[in-house]
């Protein structure tokens, strides 16, 4: 009976010792790293076109032939009468922007504790089919001024695209990119274990006029149909 007790005594704690000796293992196994893998899957949607938007501008343009001089000591400038050149341009242009995710790496994450941050690569802007509707243009030229040139409807013309180019960062285009991007970006961080409370997707910065020429892909902005 002594016996029996001892070696039910030793069963115990061997099997306490064997149980403690697992769950220490088991607490120091590493968590898994989901960010390489995150990376890969963002990767992978490559060139990312994410909101497009339609562009209806009237480009104007309105000259006075004026004589102007100095008469005893005071300038002048008067109209001539019969003198003036007017004219309406019409232009269409699509703007669309894409995200290229090709370069993406973990130095676009910032994770803290559960919560994690996307810092999308700067969107690209593209500028393409421009063109003039030639039906709708309107012209009053007086009968002692010449038409104008093909080149002078040619630089309004451009101007034209410049203004729109100018007008991108009130149209609403940056965010909708950013908001696009985050529904296609945030399914695939929810797969790897996050809640959608805890995704933030940003842009690095605000975009303002002064950055178009970084974003613009001038390669793909396609000249105007005349």
């Amino acid at each position: 009976m002594k016996y029996l007790f001892f070696y039910i005594f030793m069963s115990v704690v061997f099997f306490c010792s064997c149980s403690q000796h697992k769950t220490t293992e088991i607490s120091n196994e590493s968590p898994i790293d989901t960010i390489p893998q995150m990376i890969m899957q963002i990767q992978r949607t490559s060139r990312l076109y994410t909101a497009e938007c339609k562009v209806h501008k009237i480009i104007t343009h309105d000259d006075q032939k004026k004589i102007s001089g100095s008469f005893m000591s005071k300038d002048f400038s008067i109209n001539l009468p019969l003198g003036n050149r007017k004219v309406a341009i019409p232009m269409n242009a699509t703007i669309k922007a894409y995200i290229d995710f090709d370069n993406f790496s973990k130095e676009n994450i910032r994770k803290k504790g559960d919560k994690i941050n996307i810092i999308l690569p700067d969107p690209k802007l593209v500028l393409t089919s421009s063109k003039i509707n030639h039906r709708e243009v309107k012209q009053y030229v007086a009968f002692t001024r010449s038409d104008f040139s093909d080149a002078e409807l040619t630089s309004f013309e451009k101007q034209g695209r410049q203004a729109i180019i100018n007008d991108i960062p009130h149209l609403g285009i940056i965010n909708q990119a950013k908001e696009s991007a985050a529904r296609t970006l945030i399914p695939i961080i929810k797969q790897m274990g996050y809640t959608e409370e805890n995704i933030i997707i940003t842009f690095r910065k605000e975009f303002t006029i002064s950055d178009l020429p970084t974003l613009l892909d001038y390669s793909t902005i396609e000249k105007s149909n005349n």
